[in-house]
């Protein structure tokens, strides 16, 4: 329909990444992009923390679960919910926060999360690609440790960036049916037969035959099994203890 749609409906996760470096100029107006987002109550309550050092990016590499493009890509950002800058106000004001509700948790979260979208989109429309690496939850404590996170701040997820060197074939998403629901919500449109076909036709000619799955089996899989079960405990380390 226009540019800007194609560029969305266009996305997908490259993990393999040229040589080629990314400037600071272009980075810079990625992070400004992010900054551009909706931010609750104009608390802009998140970090970026761009990681370099070679020896960090493999740290962080093995805590996401040996994930070698954390230490191949140009440019690997930790995107944090941080509500320390908040805390900072607070002490300037003369005046002492209080934390650990589950508002405040979700500001922080949702804020940094529509940041990091900005930031993909923004790459993106630069020629860049990039992948969300959501790994770095599995070992919390560690990367908040390598990172120096102060209380108040946890990392959601990291970002890789760069020029693709490889064009992946694009995951099907569902209809747009399955997702819009007019006033209230119903489940009548959620063809999930048909949504299998499609993404076990998907993963079939991905892998050469290798795979073929389904879309219930891959989440009915994934989500009766613990999820993480550690965040909870580290988010109440962090100063999240939600009440």
């Amino acid at each position: 329909m226009n540019q800007t749609i194609d560029l969305l409906k266009n996305h997908r996760s490259i993990r393999k990444f040229t040589s080629e470096k990314v400037s600071d100029e272009k980075l810079i107006a990625i992070i400004e992009s992010a900054e551009s987002a909706a931010t609750s109550n104009f608390i802009q309550a998140y970090s970026v923390i761009r990681v370099t050092k070679p020896e960090n990016r493999k740290q962080l590499a093995a805590f996401a679960g040996g994930q070698a493009w954390i230490e191949q890509c140009p440019v690997f950002l930790v995107f944090c919910a941080d509500l320390k800058r908040a805390q900072s106000a607070c002490t300037f004001e003369n005046k002492e926060m209080d934390s650990g509700y589950t508002e405040q948790f979700l500001v922080a979260t949702v804020d940094v999360t529509l940041a990091a979208q900005n930031a993909m989109i923004a790459a993106e429309s630069m020629g860049l690609g990039g992948v969300y690496i959501g790994g770095l939850r599995n070992q919390p404590d560690n990367v908040a440790k390598l990172l120096k996170l102060p209380e108040h701040v946890y990392p959601i997820f990291g970002m890789c960036l760069g020029y693709p060197d490889e064009t992946p074939e694009q995951k099907p998403r569902m209809p747009a049916k399955m997702i819009l629901k007019d006033d209230y919500y119903s489940e009548g449109d959620d063809d999930l037969s048909q949504y299998n076909e499609i993404c076990s036709e998907y993963y079939k000619n991905r892998t050469s035959g290798s795979r073929d799955e389904t879309w219930t089996h891959q989440i009915a899989n994934m989500v009766s099994v613990p999820a993480r079960p550690h965040m909870k405990g580290f988010l109440k380390q962090q100063g999240f203890d939600v009440k």
